[in-house]
């Protein structure tokens, strides 16, 4: 499985670009494989994230906005859950991560 950033290159928000950062900063600073896939230039994409997030993730109106984060095809969460993944030092499991074993022993 593949860990996902779906994000905005030409979002005029500087909240949602700002988010799209902290993320993607995140995981190459910890040197988590991932794929960034820019829904303003791949429409298929953004069709396929929307109907992948989960009913109860979804804004009241319009479309969910960017990051969203999948591992695979499965929906791990926006910014938010992130972050509180970061503060609780849970993100290996919020990516849906496998278990890091200690092969030097």
């Amino acid at each position: 499985m593949v860990v996902r950033v779906y994000i905005a290159s030409s979002s005029g928000s500087v909240a949602v670009k700002k988010h799209q950062q902290a993320i993607v900063g995140f995981l190459e600073a910890n040197r988590i494989n991932f794929e960034e896939v820019d829904i303003t230039m791949l429409e298929d994409q953004r069709f396929w994230m929307y109907r992948n997030i989960p009913e109860e993730k979804r804004p009241e109106k319009g479309n969910p906005l960017a990051p969203q984060i999948f591992n695979g095809d499965d929906y791990c969460g926006d910014y938010e859950d992130f972050f509180q993944s970061k503060e609780t030092n849970t993100v290996s499991s919020f990516l849906r991560l496998p278990s890091v074993k200690d092969s030097e022993s």
